[in-house]
Parts: structure tokens; C-alpha cells; sequence
């Protein structure tokens, strides 16, 4: 059931003009696009059946005449002085042999191939797509420490203590091939980013060796020992280089600017045989932006690294009212997570039917997420997904999730002192890095609404996914891992107004699955007696 309801919301999405731009930073796109490409095998299906019958009707006509000419032509005298027989020769050279080599079928089944594609381009991915897809993988290679052997292999697996130890194992596996890996390795080298060009084109090179070329493949070994060499080169393996280099010229020695560069490479070792030794060993380069780069990723790596109860007694689950009349038959199970910041996991807040309503009311509407960017907002890398908003008004699954919010926070959550539903959509290795939720520049688009800073966060759940995606709180040393129907919440700002440094979090890297959330988030004006400000000003 949950299968076929989930087809038709993805062919319902495609027949209500769903947004396909950066398609890589969006599962549901994905998903899409599996569709779209089923639709083009179709097409490719009567191309090939057209042609096929245009191949059969050729030597048709083929092996007719090789007929006549080792039976009737045997005798040239005797064939050629029956008219009927000149006839149909002179007929067949005139006419019928030019509607063979002058038809116009192989063009026409060709174009219409072509049409058949250019009518569903809107639907399939970009040259974009294809590099943020590959610039994901790049992003869960690092952040979750994978052997890139292991990932050509459909395998995540890192290397430990020397020792290769599988982090998952997905139900559905795909091995890479030296095509795929040499167009992930390009995508680093466009971007001078030689320590993955290199682990990726070693791949590349490896898998092109010994195969034929595939017309579908886009890099050939040629091309991949290109780009390889000077990979090396730049990383200062120059020995190596030079090694790569010489191999291509096996393949194309003609190439004038690869005899170039091996003698630049031998006079660099003549003049000095200790620079770039084959054993140069490739370190990761380090972040300019992200300071706590090393605490995400250990974090994001363990998948799920709360304190556990018996370390911190004043950490508890319980059954939660709120003293709310309307939890009292039936409260919500609570999980107190951390007591600095404040941040509890509310279990099965919401069920599998208004989940599934609330990811259907944002397809429409998902597009690019952004972030705030001085005044305005704007796209950025260290936001990989796609996000809609919805109004209360849109559906009445979204009012009953604003009352339940209430009810367990005692918040005003009705605009403008709650932001509209935010439903979100992660890509291929999507992620949102180290952020705080709440404004920390005066000069933030949040205080647009004329309602304070966001005081409080609440994220809703709404899909499990198989590995990763598990929310980190960087400074306070634990993440949360992905719980389908479950809900946190937290509070982003102390008493005083001041922000809490302490709930700068982020949204792991998405290993295997497809994650989807709801944050709603509520602001300060509105809430003056619900959460009241303390005699200390500090606190």
C-alpha cells in the first residue's frame, strides 16, 4: 500500500509542474527522474524497433540481389537479352537502389529519438545536477571517512587500525564504473581540488584498463591519465606524474603538450631526485570556513551519540501533559535529551498518515533552500536541499500539528509570532553544516517579521532514512539520530534574549535514504507570558 501510494504522490508531483532545477539537491527529484528515464527507455525501445525494421527491410533488398546475381546473372548473354530481365536491372539501378542509399528513414527514426528526448529534457537532470551529485559523494567520502575502493564497489566502508569495516551495508547496491569515476574526479579537478581528483581518476584509470570503449562514456583511459598525471603533479608526486605521462604516450604520441610536460617532469627530477616521490601521501585540505569542521564529522560519524541516561541522572523519559487538558488522555512520550541547551525528543508527535499528508502538500512548492546572507538570502554549498512553506490554511493537518505544538510548549505558534510550516527535502549527500537557527546579525532577513528572534525551534521527522542524516549539536557534544514521526525541540535563546552559542547544530550528510523534516519556528514577541523573562540577566 505504502509503496503504490508513494508512486502515484511522485507521478502526481511530476503532473502538477514540480520544480526539476538542481535536481541533485532533492530525493524526491530523484525519484522523479527514475520516471523520466523509464519514459525515455520507452522511446528508445521504438527507435530501436524502427530501426530494426529498417535493417531487416535493407537486407531484404540485399540478399535479393546477391540472389539474382549467383543465379540470373550467371549468364550474362542469356540475362541480358531478355528484356524483363534488363528492365528490372535498369529499374532497380535507377530507382530502387537510390531509395536505399538516399533514404531519409534512418535520419527521420534518429529525429524522432531526438525529439522524444528534447520533450523530456525539462525533466532530466543538468550539467549542475550532475556535479552537485558528484560533489555529494565527495561530502560523505569525507564526512564519514569512506574508502573511495570501497564506494566503487557499492560498499561504505572506512579503514580503521589498517582494517577495512563496512559502515552499512544498503539493501540496494550500485558498483561505479571507470566512466562514473573519472566524471567525479573531473568535477574535483575543474575546481583544483587535486586531493579527490586523485583518489577518484586512480580509480578511473584503473577500471578504463584492459576494456573497450563504451560509446555512452563520456572520459576514456587517455583521458583520465591526462588528468591523473597532472593531478600528482600538483599534489607533488611528480614521479608518478611523469609515470602516467609516459603511458599516455603509448596511446597518443603524438600529443605535443603530454611531451611537454614529461620533459618538464625529467628535468624536475634531474635537477632534484628528492622532490616528488612516489610515496607522497595526500592530506585533505583544511577548512577556511568551517572551525569545527573535525567535531561535526566525528559526530555525523557516530550516527547518534546522546548522553546516555546513566552518565546524566537528571536526564529522563516520561509521559508529558504539559498540564494541557487536551494530552491528558493521551500524552506524548518525552525524551529529555540535554539539559544545556534544552533539548527534548518528542516520540510518535505525529503519525505515518499526517506525514505522508504534509510531504504531499510540499511537493508542489519545494524549491532550492537558502540561507541568510547579510540582508537577503541566497543559496550556498553548505546547504544541500530543497524546502515549502505552508500555511496554516493550507490543510487541516497543518492546523492540528500548530495546536499540538502548542499544547506541549505552551507557545504561540500562529503567525506572525510562529513562522509558516518549513518542509524539507534533502539531496544526494544533502546536509545543512554548523548553523545556529536563531538570527546572530541585527541586520538578518529574520527580523523582517517585526517579531523578535526565533526564540524556540521545533523539527518534525517525517521519514526515516537507512544511514546519516542525524542532527549534531556541535558544542554541546552529542547528535540525535533520524526518528520517523518523532519531533525536537529546543529553545535557541536564553532568558535574557541573548542567543545560546550552545545550539549551533547541523544536519549531517544524508548517507543512505531520504530524509524529510518540518521545522516550525517560533519568535520572541507573543511569548512574553508564556516564557518569562528571569530576574537574572544573565540567564
Amino acid at each position: 500500500m505504502s509503496t503504490c501510494f508513494s508512486l502515484i504522490s511522485v507521478l502526481c508531483a511530476i503532473n502538477v509542474g514540480i520544480s526539476f532545477g538542481e535536481m541533485y539537491t532533492s530525493m524526491m527529484n530523484v525519484k522523479q527522474a527514475i520516471l523520466a528515464e523509464k519514459e525515455l527507455t520507452e522511446a528508445l525501445k521504438a527507435y530501436i524497433e524502427r530501426e530494426t525494421q529498417r535493417l531487416d527491410d535493407i537486407k531484404r533488398f540485399y540478399l535479393r540481389v546477391l540472389n539474382l546475381h549467383n543465379g540470373v546473372y550467371n549468364q550474362l548473354s542469356t540475362a541480358t537479352s531478355n528484356p524483363l530481365v534488363a528492365f528490372t536491372l535498369v529499374k532497380r539501378l535507377q530507382s530502387e537502389w537510390l531509395n536505399v542509399v538516399y533514404s531519409n528513414e534512418a535520419q527521420d527514426n534518429t529525429q524522432d529519438l531526438k525529439s522524444d528526448y528534447e520533450r523530456m529534457k525539462g525533466s532530466l537532470p543538468t550539467l549542475e545536477d550532475l556535479q552537485g551529485a558528484a560533489q555529494g559523494l565527495m561530502r560523505l567520502q569525507d564526512v564519514y571517512a569512506l574508502h573511495v575502493k570501497g564506494l566503487v564497489r557499492g560498499q561504505f566502508q572506512r579503514i580503521t587500525d589498517g582494517k577495512t569495516v563496512n559502515i552499512y551495508k544498503p539493501s540496494v547496491s550500485m558498483s561505479l564504473s571507470g566512466d562514473d569515476c573519472f566524471l567525479i574526479g573531473k568535477v574535483a579537478y575543474d575546481v583544483e581540488d587535486y586531493y579527490h581528483s586523485v583518489q577518484w581518476l586512480e580509480e578511473a584509470v584503473r577500471l578504463f584498463r584492459g576494456i573497450e570503449w563504451s560509446p555512452e562514456h563520456e572520459g576514456t583511459l587517455e583521458d583520465a591519465l591526462d588528468h591523473l598525471a597532472f593531478s600528482h603533479f600538483m599534489t607533488g608526486n611528480i614521479s608518478y606524474a611523469l609515470s602516467l605521462s609516459r603511458e599516455l604516450l603509448h596511446h597518443d604520441p603524438m600529443n605535443k603538450r603530454v611531451l611537454l610536460n614529461v620533459k618538464k617532469y625529467e628535468k624536475i627530477l634531474v635537477e632534484n631526485p628528492s622532490v616528488g616521490s612516489s610515496e607522497t601521501v595526500l592530506s585533505r585540505p583544511s577548512s577556511t570556513y568551517l572551525r569545527t569542521r573535525n567535531m561535526y564529522e566525528r559526530l555525523c560519524q557516530t550516527q547518534g551519540s546522546q548522553p546516555r541516561h546513566y552518565e546524566n541522572p537528571e536526564l529522563f523519559c516520561d509521559y508529558f501533559t504539559n498540564d494541557n487538558p487536551g494530552l491528558l488522555l493521551q500524552p506524548m512520550k518525552r525524551e529529555v535529551v540535554s539539559l544545556q541547551p534544552y533539548v527534548v525528543l518528542f516520540h510518535s508527535f505525529i503519525t505515518d498518515v499526517e506525514a505522508q499528508s504534509i510531504r504531499d502538500l510540499a511537493l508542489p512548492g519545494l524549491r532550492r533552500s537558502v540561507v541568510a546572507s547579510g540582508e537577503k538570502q541566497a543559496t550556498a554549498d553548505y546547504r544541500i536541499s530543497k524546502s515549502a512553506w505552508l500555511k496554516g490554511t493550507a490543510h487541516n493537518t497543518i492546523g492540528k500539528l500548530d495546536r499540538r505544538i502548542t499544547m506541549l510548549t505552551g507557545l504561540n505558534v500562529q503567525p506572525p509570532y510562529g513562522e509558516h510550516l518549513q518542509v524539507v527535502n534533502y539531496g544526494i549527500g544533502g546536509h545543512y553544516e554548523p548553523h545556529f537557527d536563531h538570527a546572530t546579525s541585527e541586520s538578518s532577513p529574520l527580523y523582517s517579521l517585526k517579531t523578535g528572534n526565533r526564540v524556540a525551534t521545533f523539527m518534525i521527522y517525517l521519514s526515516s532514512v537507512e544511514a546519516g542524516g542525524s542532527t549534531a549539536f556541535i558544542y554541546a557534544n552529542f547528535s540525535v539520530p533520524v526518528e520517523k514521526n518523532g519531533a525536537l525541540f529546543w529553545w535557541n535563546l536564553h532568558r535574557n534574549g541573548q542567543g545560546n552559542g550552545d545550539t549551533l547544530h547541523a544536519g549531517c550528510p544524508v548517507l543512505v535514504g531520504d530524509k524529510w523534516v518540518a521545522n516550525k519556528w517560533v519568535h520572541e514577541y507573543g511569548q512574553e507570558f508564556q516564557r518569562r523573562c528571569s530576574r537574572n540577566p544573565e540567564e
